[in-house]
């Protein structure tokens, strides 16, 4: 069990637009830009493995990358015969970022706080108002409004944790959306972010009152 005194104050970030990680889930990722196979070779150099996926910021403001990201420990990679790397990210905690960091690295690094997110490093969370014939029915709509397919079997058999986070993950939210739920502060609310962003999108992303 990783302890939070034992997570890095400075950690290098991948500013990746669309791509959510979060704590106990597994992100793949294709690196073939020249920095990032920098910042993988510097990273496993390191006893934590860490990368900090990040949103960059589009809003207004100096900041390059949203204050919330959440790091994922490299656990596999591979190198493909023309010099990329595939690699799987482990969700490990979500962090605030304090500052980016400019440097000698052509990637960035940024100072983060993992204040906040303790219940990250433990154990699976618990849905407690999780009604999973409700739920499912709606990702049923959602997945034919959207021409989705998936393999049902998985997700029926799948602990509500694993179900929501893959869900919040895979699913094709647009980033401010997917940082809404990378920000949820308990699984039910990101579960109740998830039914109302299907819900969204089964009305063509009308604006009208979402009934929970």
């Amino acid at each position: 069990m990783i302890r939070q005194s034992d997570l890095p104050d400075t950690i290098p970030v991948f500013p990746l637009p669309g791509a959510l990680l979060l704590p106990r889930s597994r992100l793949p990722l294709h690196l073939f830009e020249p920095r990032y196979l920098q910042m993988l070779e510097d990273t496993m150099k390191t006893s934590a493995r860490l990368i900090g996926m990040v949103a960059p910021n589009s809003g207004s403001g100096d900041r390059t990358l949203h204050t919330i990201g959440c790091a994922g420990r490299v656990t596999q990679f591979s190198e493909t015969e023309d010099g990329r790397y595939m690699v799987t990210l482990a969700g490990i905690s979500r962090f605030r970022v304090m500052r980016e960091v400019s440097g000698f690295t052509p990637y960035l690094k940024a100072d983060v706080s993992w204040t906040g997110f303790e219940r990250d490093l433990g154990k699976a969370e618990i849905d407690k108002g999780f009604d999973r014939p409700l739920f499912m029915k709606t990702l049923s709509r959602y997945f034919e409004s959207q021409e989705l397919s998936t393999d049902w079997d998985s997700l029926k058999e799948a602990d509500e944790e694993l179900l929501i986070n893959s869900l919040s993950m895979l699913c094709p939210f647009d980033p401010e959306e997917k940082q809404a739920l990378l920000e949820a502060p308990s699984l039910q609310t990101r579960r109740e972010t998830l039914v109302t962003l299907m819900e969204f999108a089964m009305r063509g992303g009308q604006n009208e009152e979402i009934l929970q």
